[in-house]
């Protein structure tokens, strides 16, 4: 049912804040525009009908326990008609988007038990998110005894949550949440449902009113984008910008800067835990006491490892290639991905990482460091590199 407008406007930058507000009580994101986005995704989901595309909006992260779930479920209480898939069916919800009683915003948690590496390609749910992308996406099927096809509106709001990464092509239409274990420093207020869902129904029922308000005006509005962004990217956050200006207040520099930070952030896939063996065995054996290390030497001393998975990964050490690649799926404090820098040596430049790229990651992802390390010793190909 759609609100009734109220009879003095409501101030669109001062409710977006509360709703931001709302999602710092209950989620730690890994950034600052993460909190932006997600508030102007939560209100976009109430103009559906204004836009031309809908961003998906995904939570990931390379182990459980990063709060995406919790964000979801904060989602849940500030958008329209939530509904909470987990292994649902293309069929299924193809057919509640085009249902009777309206658009649903699909909230699709555990998305890595659809696209996961064993969960085979489910090309007919990939196919549904794909369309509903678009306003005039449609899904055919063949129905009734005479098997007729018939187009399915495909076009609804999608939220989804899940470990690991997902398909180029979800990727592509998605506004991406690398989400993370939260550090020890950082808390939040545990939800509890009896006590807060309400409170964000509240505010689920001021944005529909807003909505009303403004939805003329975000119809007819063509919003400038950040300077680099354009095709597909634009496409993706449009409707978040138009949402940002026509709140007002801060919201439309918030808008454009979170849209170039996210926008500029990797789209790396995810690593699960032997992403963090190799993180802890960073730590605790080969780069104690240092602050960088030439990739050679790190191969080196992981190689070396006792009771270590890197001397045979399916039959081959540990190479440089797949080391980085590894290490590109996590992120530094400044949420860039962690990747080999020049190292100047006695001998030449060489590739290597550095201490404090690390260390974000192992503050979040890491068991906490034994009370004494010893670093193993280096192989003799690497000795002589004299940092």
């Amino acid at each position: 049912m759609t609100a009734e407008p109220p009879a003095h406007p409501i101030d669109g930058a001062a409710l977006l804040d509360d709703v931001e507000a709302f999602h710092r009580r209950f989620n730690v994101f890994p950034t600052e525009v993460a909190y932006v986005a997600v508030a102007l995704w939560d209100a976009h989901a109430h103009l559906l009908d204004c836009f031309d595309s809908t961003p998906r909006l995904a939570f990931l992260s390379p182990e459980p326990g990063s709060g995406k779930s919790r964000a979801l479920e904060i989602v849940e209480t500030l958008v329209p008609r939530p509904m909470v898939a987990v292994n649902a069916s293309a069929a299924a919800l193809f057919r509640s988007v085009s249902g009777p009683d309206g658009r649903p915003t699909i909230l699709f948690d555990e998305i890595d038990t659809v696209f996961g590496p064993k969960a085979g390609d489910n090309e007919e749910l990939r196919g549904f998110i794909n369309a509903g992308h678009r306003r005039k996406g449609v899904t055919y099927r063949c129905v009734g005894d005479s098997q007729t096809v018939t187009p399915f509106p495909s076009y609804t709001a999608v939220a989804v949550a899940g470990l690991g990464s997902l398909p180029d092509t979800i990727l592509d239409r998605s506004i991406i949440i690398r989400m993370r274990r939260r550090a020890r420093n950082e808390k939040v207020e545990p939800f509890r449902a009896r006590l807060h869902e309400q409170e964000g129904n509240d505010l689920r029922e001021r944005l529909a009113a807003w909505a009303e308000q403004v939805r003329d005006k975000v119809t007819d509005a063509w919003p400038e984008l950040p300077e680099g962004i354009s095709d597909r990217p634009g496409d993706v956050w449009e409707p978040l910008l138009a949402v940002a200006d026509a709140v007002g207040g801060a919201w439309p520099k918030r808008a454009r800067e979170a849209c170039a930070a996210l926008v500029k952030a990797s789209r790396s896939n995810d690593k699960g835990s032997i992403g963090v063996r190799l993180l802890t065995d960073l730590r605790d054996h080969v780069l104690i006491g240092l602050d960088k290390l030439p990739t050679v030497a790190i191969l080196d001393r992981l190689n070396a490892l006792e009771d270590a998975p890197w001397a045979d990964l399916n039959g081959k050490p540990l190479d440089n290639r797949r080391l980085s690649k590894m290490l590109t799926e996590y992120m530094t404090a400044d949420n860039e991905p962690i990747g080999s820098r020049n190292i100047r040596t006695a001998g030449g430049v060489l590739k290597g990482f550095f201490t404090k790229d690390l260390e974000d990651a192992w503050a979040r992802y890491c068991p906490p460091p034994p009370a004494a390390t010893t670093a193993t010793p280096l192989h003799p190909s690497s000795e002589p590199l004299n940092l």
